[in-house]
């Protein structure tokens, strides 16, 4: 049975997908970031599509129990890959770490 996540901090990425590279970025996302990131101790908790409005298109919210873990992630070589291969698939890409506020987070 896997470790249980009591959430304190959640690293929050949104971003655009470019048109036309629907497919190799839902690869990317699931078959590198996502067990990355899992592998690090972060474990993703929503996956959002926006569908309406002047918002980013998507919004990925991974959570871990660690400030720590997630700065030393986000200092990373590995980091550094996802990211460069992330920013080759959308646009309008910000992230942020913030402290776990409960369910919904703006």
């Amino acid at each position: 049975m896997a470790d249980v996540v009591r959430p304190r901090y959640t690293l929050i990425m949104t971003y655009d997908i470019r048109n036309g590279l629907n497919v190799p970025y839902f690869r990317f996302i699931r078959q590198e970031l996502e067990p990355t990131l899992l592998d690090a101790g972060l474990v993703m908790q929503d996956a959002w599509h926006i569908a309406y409005g002047p918002y980013p298109e998507r919004q990925l919210e991974f959570v871990t129990d660690d400030l720590n873990r997630v700065v030393g992630i986000m200092r990373s070589a590995r980091w550094e890959r996802l990211e460069n291969k992330l920013l080759s698939f959308v646009d309008n890409y910000t992230v942020r770490v913030t402290r776990y506020p409960g369910v919904f987070k703006v």
